[in-house]
C-alpha cells in the first residue's frame, strides 16, 4: 500500500495544479490572439508585395522536412521571448516587457504565418507534426470554450471598440482643426 500514497499525492497536486496552468494557458494563448488579429492585416498587406511572393513559392519549392525546420528556427528562436516579457512585467518593468512581447510576438507571427500559410501541406504530410498541430488546435477549442478566455475576449473587444471610438474621434477632431485653420487664413486674407 505505501507504493499508492506517492502516485495519490501526485495525482492530487496535479488536480490542484490544473486550473493554474489551464488559466496560463488561456493568458498565453490569449496574447497571441491577440496578436494575431492586429498581425492579420499586415500580413495580408505584406504577401501582395512581389517579395513576398518569391519568398512564398521558395517555401514551396521546399521538401517537407526542410520546410519543418524553416518553420521551426522562429518557433525555437523568438518564443521563449514571450515569457521573458512576463517576467519583466511580473519585476515591474511594465514597459519594458509589453514592448519586449510586442515585438516577439509581431516578429514571431508574421514570420511564422507566413511560412505556415507557405507549407502547411508538407508540414501536415509529417505525422508529429500533424499529431501535435491537431493536438494544439484541441486545446486552443477547449480553452476558447472556458469563461475565463470568453471574458478575456469580451475585455478585448470593448478595448478594441473604445480604440475605434477614440480614432473616430480624433478623425473628427482633425477635421474640425483643418477648417478653424482654413477659416483662419481666409479671415486672415480678408
Amino acid at each position: 500500500m505505501p507504493s499508492l500514497q506517492p502516485r495519490t499525492r501526485k495525482r492530487r497536486v496535479a488536480i490542484a495544479l490544473k486550473p493554474v496552468a489551464i488559466i496560463f494557458a488561456a493568458i498565453y494563448f490569449l496574447i497571441d490572439a491577440v496578436f494575431i488579429s492586429l498581425i492579420k492585416p499586415l500580413g495580408k498587406w505584406l504577401s501582395k508585395l512581389p517579395i513576398f511572393a518569391r519568398i512564398d513559392d521558395l517555401i514551396r519549392s521546399l521538401g517537407p522536412y526542410p520546410t519543418f525546420a524553416l518553420f521551426a528556427v522562429p518557433v525555437i528562436v523568438l518564443e521563449p521571448i514571450k515569457p521573458v516579457g512576463l517576467y519583466f512585467i511580473a519585476e515591474g518593468n511594465v514597459v519594458d516587457g509589453a514592448v519586449l512581447i510586442a515585438i516577439g510576438e509581431i516578429a514571431k507571427i508574421t514570420i511564422i504565418e507566413r511560412i505556415f500559410h507557405a507549407g502547411r501541406d508538407k508540414l501536415m504530410t509529417i505525422p508529429a507534426f500533424a499529431w501535435c498541430y491537431e493536438r494544439v488546435m484541441a486545446f486552443r477549442a477547449y480553452l476558447e470554450t472556458l469563461a475565463v478566455w470568453q471574458a478575456m475576449l469580451k475585455a478585448l473587444r470593448a478595448i478594441k471598440e473604445r480604440g475605434k471610438t477614440n480614432i473616430r474621434i480624433l478623425q473628427g477632431l482633425s477635421q474640425v482643426v483643418a477648417a478653424s485653420s482654413r477659416l483662419a487664413r481666409r479671415w486672415r486674407g480678408r
